[in-house]
């Protein structure tokens, strides 16, 4: 199936059938939730957190993320792969779009980047030549480190008028699907409601978006370091491979004299 024919047959869900997206960083955790059956793979530059230990997504580059959605690419056959954009590699449209084709080259079928009103004319870019954006509004893992760390978005009146603008203009600059983080969930039904493309929310309530993303590591509960309130382990992954480990450790053998 084409990137175009998966891009469709998940705008086709908005209001009839929840869309289901994940974030994946390598080959055997993409494959696996491929034959799972998940709408959308995100190489997101959460990576940096919760793969490379940086402290926050800043210290991701687009290196990272190429490197890491090569490794999706080929653990995926169905599901759509969406790679971040990272920090300062979108900073005008034509840089936006050379460094969109890398990571389209790498086996991405679309791009994602954060930001609203800003942001338009880079994903028109993009768009003309090809290349679907998904974008990203609410709090920006990028701006964390202007803003004093990451807040919920959409509590006056004025931040969700500007929320909304930002959401109409990136859906009329040709976005398929925008990303919704921490956005208070009245706001969230809102722009859903507003918008003629998904909504995908991420700390936002329940029944808010057309879909909902998560990072893999909190639903395997294979980061146990740091889980977001919002965020709902479905299993001990961590423990397993700590119990597997001692279990190891504790049948080593020494040589027989």
């Amino acid at each position: 199936m084409s990137a175009q024919n998966k891009i469709t047959e998940i705008q086709n869900k908005k209001g009839v059938k929840p869309i289901s997206a994940l974030t994946a960083y390598d080959y055997p955790t993409a494959r696996i939730l491929d034959e799972a059956g998940v709408d959308v793979l995100l190489v997101g530059d959460s990576l940096g957190m919760v793969v490379l230990g940086f402290p926050d997504t800043t210290h991701v580059t687009l290196s990272h993320i190429h490197h890491h959605t090569e490794a999706v690419a080929r653990g995926t056959k169905e599901a759509l792969i969406v790679a971040d954009l990272p920090i300062n590699t979108y900073q005008d449209p034509e840089q936006a779009l050379e460094n969109a084709k890398l990571l389209v080259k790498a086996g991405a079928h679309s791009v994602k980047l954060e930001g609203g009103l800003a942001q338009t004319e880079k994903v028109s870019r993009l768009t003309s030549e090809g290349i679907p954006v998904m974008g990203h509004l609410g709090m920006l893992p990028q701006r964390v480190k202007e803003e004093g760390g990451y807040k919920k978005k959409g509590k006056s009146d004025q931040e969700a008028e500007a929320l909304l603008a930002g959401a109409l203009a990136l859906q009329g600059s040709g976005c398929f699907a925008i990303v919704l983080e921490s956005v208070i969930p009245e706001v969230a039904l809102k722009l859903t409601k507003a918008l003629d493309i998904p909504t995908i929310g991420i700390g936002c309530g329940e029944k808010t978006c057309d879909g909902e993303i998560a990072v893999i590591t909190d639903v395997i509960g294979s980061y146990p370091w740091f889980v977001p309130p919002f965020a709902t382990a479905r299993a001990d992954v961590a423990g397993e491979i700590s119990k597997a480990t001692r279990g190891y450790l504790e049948n080593l053998t020494m040589p027989s004299k």
